[in-house]
């Protein structure tokens, strides 16, 4: 008699063993999963700040694009004057100007394609682009420690014939503009590209 209860006892015992380690297996693999789904969430919301911050870049180049168009315009007056009554665009080049006063102007592709999708705006030799600054004077924190931009954002200019003019007859042909910013993330391969039409 003693001998069947012990070994009914060292049965259950075996039991007990088996159900802990299948609940221990599933604990383990919950706390996995729920480890990865932490770090996906911690991934996104880097992913999410980075793309805000090349975003932000972008608009920042906007609003320099403005001041290089409608002033106040303190570093170059010769600058300056290829915008003076909207109407002038002798200074943009086919294919995007790199130096001088073209810098970053370019004529409106009508037959090929528009120069913001084919100019290189990560590119800072010989960039067919401006600066943030390059114009304006201004300056941008990029490059250094902690959350910011890599580099200073960029922008083209392109001259369109203003449609309210179209159909007056006689008149000056005067122009609105179409800038398109690209922005930077805290690493260069993270880009925002924003697009405005400026109008005085």
């Amino acid at each position: 008699m003693k001998h069947a209860l012990s070994s009914r006892s060292v049965d259950q015992r075996g039991v007990s063993l088996i159900i802990v380690l299948l609940l221990l297996v599933i604990v383990s693999i919950l706390g996995v999963g729920a480890a990865q789904i932490a770090t996906m969430g911690e991934r996104s919301s880097r992913n999410d700040r980075d793309m805000q911050v090349a975003w932000q870049s972008a608009e920042a180049a906007l609003m320099d694009a403005e001041f290089d168009i409608h002033g106040p315009n303190t570093s170059s007056s010769n600058r300056r004057a290829v915008f003076t009554n909207m109407a002038n665009t002798n200074a943009f080049v086919s294919n995007c100007g790199s130096s001088g006063t073209s810098k970053g102007l370019c004529t409106l592709e009508t037959t090929a394609q528009p120069a913001w999708l084919s100019v290189d705006f990560t590119a800072t030799t010989s960039a067919k682009t401006a600066a943030y600054g390059d114009f304006t004077g201004r300056s941008f924190p990029a490059g250094a420690t902690g959350i910011q931009p890599v580099k200073a954002p960029r922008y083209v200019i392109e001259p369109i014939e203003d449609p309210a003019n179209r159909d007056i007859s006689g008149s000056t042909t005067s122009y609105i503009y179409r800038v398109t910013a690209m922005g930077f993330g805290p690493r260069a391969d993270i880009q925002g590209v924003v697009q405005i039409i400026y109008r005085d």
